[in-house]
């Protein structure tokens, strides 16, 4: 891959300012102050939030504690859905710090995954990888590694270790030299305006012709609604976010997902519309 390290530390080190709050109807003893927390866009809820969970469990009996959940205006958050991703599709327009409710009863079994425990997460994260380097290289790769390098993946993440995870992580962005690119590209398509969970399809990164493809081409190709005749004269309906940014549409492909993929190795993209005011 490129050698663009400072955009893959960028990228890991992005943090969100969020004010974690009870939700109102929970039974406390006394007063539950707010708590504030740095998010690590590339992680997941349930794996960094600890800190808010005991915060939240001293003011509370035992007996009105069940799982954890957390909402923001009155939508529940996906824990197996990357931080990151959370807050492009949800608050991206919206003043900082992110506001999110804690809620320790009722939970949402139509909307939410029960996250028992952290192997939970590990076990969703692996199989992320997994299928994304099915995509990239037939899972040659993955399959090459020990189950120590898998570890490693793992624990970098969960540990916040960025040389940790990319001593490994390189190596599922390794491709041929005479192949200019992975097999298919790893993506996901979220649009805020549709139930539909995510689009994703295969799509190679480089045409029959030889031309990279760009995230243009993607969005053409698969979800052609957003790129409309007024964006391509620079008039805006849509915003479409990786990381919290806007990349350019002609950004090639294949740099995209080798430098703004998430640990888990798909690029996980937003559409949002654009804000009016």
């Amino acid at each position: 891959m490129t050698d663009d390290k400072d955009v893959l530390r960028d990228v890991w080190f992005g943090r969100i300012p969020t004010c974690f709050t009870l939700y109102q109807d929970e039974i406390t003893e006394r007063e539950a102050e707010p708590y504030y927390l740095l998010l690590p866009r590339v992680s997941y809820l349930t794996l960094v939030t600890d800190k808010v969970k005991k915060h939240f469990q001293k003011v509370m009996r035992q007996e009105d504690i069940s799982e954890i959940w957390f909402e923001y205006e009155g939508t529940p958050l996906k824990w197996h859905y990357p931080i990151g991703l959370l807050f492009d599709l949800l608050a991206s327009n919206t003043a900082l710090p992110w506001n999110i409710t804690v809620h320790f009863k009722s939970f949402p079994e139509k909307d939410l995954l029960h996250c028992p425990s952290k192997d939970t997460i590990e076990a969703h994260f692996m199989s992320c990888i997994k299928e994304a380097d099915a995509l990239k290289h037939k899972s040659q790769v993955i399959n090459e590694m020990q189950k120590k390098d898998h570890k490693q993946l793992w624990m970098g993440l969960q540990n916040d270790k960025f040389d940790q995870f990319w001593a490994i992580n390189r190596k599922l962005m390794e491709y041929p030299a005479e192949d200019n690119g992975f097999r298919y590209i790893p993506f996901r398509i979220y649009q805020a305006t549709t139930e539909r969970p995510f689009i994703q399809k295969l799509f190679r990164p480089v045409a029959t012709d030889g031309q990279l493809h760009t995230l243009g081409d993607l969005l053409k190709e698969v979800c052609p609604s957003v790129i409309t005749p007024e964006e391509l004269d620079g008039v805006k309906k849509n915003q479409i976010m990786i990381h919290g940014i806007e990349p350019m549409l002609e950004t090639p492909l294949q740099w995209l997902s080798e430098h703004l993929s998430y640990p888990d190795n798909f690029l996980h993209i937003s559409i949002i519309p654009q804000p009016t005011d």
